[in-house]
This record gives structure tokens, sequence and C-alpha cells, in this order.
């Protein structure tokens, strides 16, 4: 890599760090770009070099969390032997993993709000969505939920995950608020069983 191509990298780096920062803390809204830059040490220039906007360097930061917690929730799930305990983990570690406050602001509330329900739908389903019908796909296979059509389940199953952390993101109390959340979609998730 060359010197220029180091010192771009070094300050896309510095710029996310420091937005994410910023929009965890203080929301999406109430940031500048020029807070952003002087955070990060660069100018407006060498931003606009990198993102179009304030919306697609969000837009970066966003596919940097989801890509963290889709990669939390993967390793947690793929501890387990078991397919229906890689299952249940992958969910429970999605929800704890949301319990996060910068996850919260960034991936949950900013999130849909900046980029519209559609884009971020289609992140959300690039990312975590993408690992739940690969697992789902395999309790299918084994015989342990009945066959049907993987992609409305998929849907379903990360609407109720989305939802149950969007309610976390809400309730004051995520870590509190996951040991009464948890019960309930797991209570949910079992009815798929044909055990």
């Amino acid at each position: 890599m060359n010197v220029r191509a180091r010192q771009r990298e070094r300050t896309r780096e510095a710029l996310l760090r420091e937005s994410r920062r910023l929009f965890a803390t203080r929301g999406y809204g109430e940031v500048s770009l020029s807070e952003i830059v002087d955070a990060a040490g660069v100018t407006k220039g060498a931003l606009y070099h990198l993102f179009q906007s304030k919306a697609e360097l969000f837009r970066a930061v966003l596919e940097q969390v989801q890509q963290e917690v889709s990669r939390m929730v993967a390793e947690t799930a793929d501890a387990e032997e078991d397919v229906w305990a890689r299952f249940t983990a992958g969910c429970r570690a999605f929800l704890t993993a949301s319990t996060a406050p910068d996850v919260q602001r960034i991936m949950l509330v900013d999130g849909p709000a900046v980029l519209g329900w559609n884009e971020w739908r289609a992140m959300d389903e690039s990312g975590s969505a993408s690992h739940l019908a690969d697992v789902i796909n395999e309790l299918i296979r084994e015989g342990v939920i009945a066959p049907q059509p993987v992609a409305p389940l998929t849907h379903l199953l990360s609407g109720a995950m989305n939802e149950a952390a969007l309610w976390l993101a809400a309730s004051g109390d995520p870590e509190g608020g996951l040991a009464d959340v948890w019960p309930p979609l797991a209570t949910m998730l079992d009815a798929l069983r044909v055990d």
C-alpha cells in the first residue's frame, strides 16, 4: 500500500471512529460535519473526498456497527454444537448486543430514521438476516422445525427480534429489560419445534 492509500485509510478510520462516537452519544441530527472533521483532525475536503454527504458517512458507520453485531452473533451461535442451541444462542446474542447504547442509537434509532426503512431493512437483510436464514435452513434440513418457506419465516423472526431490540432501546433499562424480553421470545421460538 502506498503512502497516499495509507493516509486515505487513516483518514477514513478517524472519520468513522469520531463520527461513530458523536452519533452514539448525541444522535445523528445533533452532530454537524464541522464537529466530525474537527474531532477527526481532518478537513471537510478530506471528508468529501471519502464520503459524499453526512448521510453516506452515517451509512458507513451503521455498516460497521451491523458487521460487529453480526460477527458477535455468529461467533456466539457457532460456539454451539447443537443446531437448536446455535439458533437460540444467536437470537439471544443479537438481543444482548442491542443493549449496548451505541448499537441502540446508531442501528436501531437513527438507522431507520436517517436511511429510511427500505434501505435499513436491505442492510439488515444482507447482514444478520442472511445468517438467520442459513440457520433456519439447517433447522428444516435436520427436521427440528417443519419444512416451510424460509424467506417469510426469516423476515418474521428478524422483525420480532428487531422489535424486541427497539423495545429494549426505549425501555430505559435495556439490560434489565432483556430478562423480561427473552422468556416470551424463547417461548415463541420453541413453538416452531416439531419435537
